[in-house]
Formats: structure tokens, C-alpha cells, sequence
């Protein structure tokens, strides 16, 4: 076991990637007019960065006028939630920024109680019904091992975005360029344990309820990669979901602005998630 977290750690630390008001304690409940129209939007970064990974893509869905309200959702390690900032009456797509303030932890199960924590944290401040999830790099762990837990107490999770995920390998550690080979319907060759852990999802996903978005680049460099991630090892996330999910599709980011780390920062990114989130 403490071989495999050594291992998952230093897959992590390959990647390199870069972060690029008053915090609110209190657990009080906030009643708002028609708190069942109100649907937030969740990012969640990556392997050692931050909320500043999300701001372009937040600022991106306020700019199109699909919110104005934009709240930060601190985590603790222990997974305390601080909110910074409130929703807003009649603004009813507001945006969470989530930062993990443990931001170099190596479990993605970790990760995913930590998303766990911030949902409920919602719940019970916001009586939150429904909600949507963006995360980029290990951000898409955190969403994916929240699923796995398959907790139906939760808000309903209606639309998943998943950008530069790793969900069967990261290049140079367990994956090689052009090595990984998908059967028809988007299942490994050969499974990472971390993959495995996440195969529940293809019975107990909640069964024609969640819209997913796949999107994941391609530096066009011959190595079919974003230079940290193989774009099998993006589209292998197809097997685990897309026969539960409401709606499956898949988008490919070419050129040098689809590396890995430079993704959160991409207009081509920006529209699409726009598009997928205002319909």
C-alpha cells in the first residue's frame, strides 16, 4: 500500500502543475426565495494549484452572462469548508471556486471526500438540490471519487465537465506515448489500480441524470498527448460513464495551447463550456 501511494504521488508530481473578502466559517443556514432554482457551478484544480486555475473560466461564464455571483469554498485538510462570499437573490447560477488546501495530497480519494465536504457544505447552508462540477487535472479525480461513493443523501449532480483528465495514467510514470490501447467502447488494455477503483461507477452512477463533457488536448506533436496526459488515457473515462450518463461527448483541443497545464486557460475551452452549461 505504501508502495502505491509512493507511486501515485510522484504520477502527480509529474504533471508540474501550476496555479495558474473574508472567509465565512459559519455552518448557519441562509434561506433564499425559490432555493430550489439555485444551481451552482463547482471547479476544482489540479495537483499543487489553486482557485487561481479556475478564474479565467469562472470569469469566462460571467462575461456571457450566465451568473454574477462568483463564491470561494476553502477546504482544510481535514475538510472544514469556508465560504467567502454569498449567492446572490434571483442570481441563480452562481459559480463556487473551490481550493484544496491540501493541494499536494496524492489520494484521489482524498480528494474526493473533499468535494464531498464542499457539497454538503452547500447543502446545509444553501439547500442546494442540484448542481453542476468542472474540475481540470486532479480536479477530475476529485469529481470522479465523489461519484464512486455514491452518497443519494447529496444535491443531484446534473452536468459534469472533465478537462485534462488522467484517469488510467500519467505519461513517463505509467503510461507511454501512443502505448495505450482502447477496445471500441473506450475500456483499457491494461488498467491503472486508481482506474479500477472507479469501475463501480458502471453500475451505481446514477442511470440517465448526469450530461457529461470530456474534453482533453492534443499538442499535434505525434505523441497524441497534451505533453503530460495520453488522450487515451483522457477518453478512457468513456467506459466508466457513458452508459450511465444522461449524455456523453467528447472534445479535442489541438495546438500548443492544449498542453496540460494551459488548458484552464484556453478561450477554445471557454465556449465550450458556455455552450454546455447555459442548454
Amino acid at each position: 500500500m505504501k508502495k502505491r501511494s509512493l507511486i501515485w504521488g510522484l504520477m502527480i508530481l509529474l504533471l508540474g502543475l501550476t496555479g495558474c473578502g473574508r472567509l465565512n466559517g459559519s455552518s448557519r443556514s441562509v434561506d433564499l426565495p425559490n432555493a430550489s432554482r439555485y444551481e451552482p457551478t463547482l471547479f476544482f484544480h489540479g495537483w499543487g494549484s489553486s482557485t487561481h486555475a479556475e478564474d479565467q473560466m469562472a470569469h469566462s461564464l460571467v462575461n456571457a452572462g450566465l451568473t454574477k455571483t462568483i463564491v470561494r469554498a476553502t477546504v482544510s485538510t481535514k475538510g472544514k469548508v469556508s465560504l467567502s462570499g454569498h449567492f446572490h437573490e434571483g442570481d441563480y447560477h452562481p459559480i463556487v471556486e473551490v481550493g484544496f488546501a491540501g493541494n499536494r495530497n496524492s489520494s484521489p480519494q482524498q480528494w474526493g471526500r473533499w468535494a464531498k465536504a464542499t457539497v454538503v457544505k452547500l447543502q446545509q447552508t444553501y439547500h442546494t438540490k442540484t448542481f453542476n462540477m468542472v474540475g481540470h487535472s486532479m480536479g477530475n479525480m476529485a469529481i470522479m471519487y465523489y461519484l464512486s461513493a455514491n452518497d443519494r443523501r447529496l444535491p443531484r449532480l446534473r452536468k459534469q465537465v472533465d478537462i485534462a483528465g488522467h484517469f488510467n495514467g500519467i505519461l513517463g510514470v505509467n503510461d507511454e506515448p501512443n502505448r495505450m490501447k482502447l477496445t471500441r467502447e473506450g475500456k483499457p488494455e491494461k488498467m491503472q489500480p486508481e482506474y479500477q477503483n472507479l469501475l463501480s461507477l458502471r453500475r451505481t452512477m446514477p442511470k440517465d441524470q448526469i450530461a457529461v463533457l470530456n474534453i482533453y488536448g492534443d499538442k499535434d506533436d505525434g505523441s497524441h498527448s497534451d505533453g503530460s496526459v495520453s488522450n487515451a488515457s483522457s477518453k478512457s473515462l468513456r467506459y466508466l460513464v457513458a452508459d450511465r450518463a444522461r449524455s456523453y461527448q467528447e472534445r479535442r483541443i489541438i495546438g500548443v495551447r492544449a498542453q496540460h497545464s494551459r488548458l484552464h486557460d484556453n478561450v477554445q475551452v471557454d465556449r465550450l463550456l458556455i455552450r454546455f452549461l447555459r442548454h
